[in-house]
């Protein structure tokens, strides 16, 4: 700090400085109190054709964007997107049925169509009239579904390290697999998904994980491996992208069976690179963004 003659004598300063500082604490606490609230205010619940769908719904202008977890996501891996989005417009994120603080069903209906039929229940709940579409891995695969069955609602569609139709005798071996020895083959496969991930990112997806029921875990494999979503990439025409790692590449990847879908590779991530490179997927977010109405 520079001083001068005019300078205040150090010693009368202090009561000025505990007062600024006792004000600057209290506008923290108020801070802090105002940041809880919006965050509680911003949660709100869905009636969907299960059960009650918990959204985290923010921001305010713009065209509005729904962002769709993976198996064993939640809301909570888009954080750093939804900040990124609600400086200039409205995001939402969803817990699917049976994760996050969302129903499960009790027939353990895990249907691609039916996790759909949840988007739409957030779509029309939150009134959500057109909007862009973004979906990770299963839940690129539930977003195109939806975009199939109402592509005149969806102004664009994301699909981030989304798989491919994958074949029958693989989706066989696997199913048999899982029943035969669930830890023996999960373990191996989700050790493969998240190779990549920062250590913190690694503890927090392995957790994520332990949460999900071994039977709705059986039944969303089953329900992946059942999907075929290049007929609904067929018949939404709107503008899209897909958002890839190196993970899950093989005949099986999307982007081989949709050569024609722009697609950007984002390297040196798990499977979940929205989690570990936030700022890189936030970039191709802003550029596909810019050119969609």
């Amino acid at each position: 700090m520079t001083t001068t003659a005019n300078a205040v004598p150090r010693q009368h300063s202090w009561p000025a400085w505990t007062a600024v500082a006792g004000l600057l604490a209290v506008a923290a606490a108020g801070c802090a109190y105002y940041l809880v609230t919006l965050n509680k205010q911003r949660r709100s619940t869905v009636l969907g054709p299960v059960g009650q769908l918990t959204v985290d719904d923010g921001g305010s202008g713009g065209l509005p964007v729904l962002f769709v977890h993976s198996h064993a996501g939640s809301t909570a891996h888009w954080d750093a997107a939804l900040m990124h989005l609600r400086k200039s417009r409205r995001a939402v994120a969803m817990d699917m049925r049976g994760h996050g603080m969302s129903d499960a069903p009790r027939c353990n209906d895990y249907a691609i169509a039916g996790l759909a039929d949840d988007v739409a229940a957030v779509a029309d709940g939150l009134q959500l009239d057109r909007f862009v579409l973004v979906g990770h891995s299963l839940g690129g695969m539930v977003a195109a579904d939806y975009a199939g069955r109402h592509p005149e609602r969806v102004a664009g569609l994301v699909l981030l390290a989304t798989p491919g139709k994958s074949p029958p005798e693989l989706a066989q071996k696997v199913m048999a697999s899982l029943e035969s020895d669930y830890d023996g083959t999960m373990q191996p496969y989700w050790d493969s998904m998240t190779q990549g991930a920062r250590p913190s990112v690694k503890r927090r997806l392995d957790d994520n994980m332990r949460q999900v029921q071994r039977e709705a875990t059986k039944a969303l494999v089953g329900a992946m491996f059942a999907n075929d979503p290049l007929p609904s990439l067929a018949t939404y025409t709107g503008p899209k992208m897909i958002i890839d790692t190196p993970h899950g590449d093989g005949p099986s990847a999307l982007y081989r069976q949709a050569p024609q879908i722009p697609r950007q590779l984002i390297t040196g991530t798990s499977h979940w690179p929205q989690l570990d490179e936030p700022e890189k997927v936030n970039a191709a977010l802003d550029a596909f963004l810019a050119n969609v109405s």
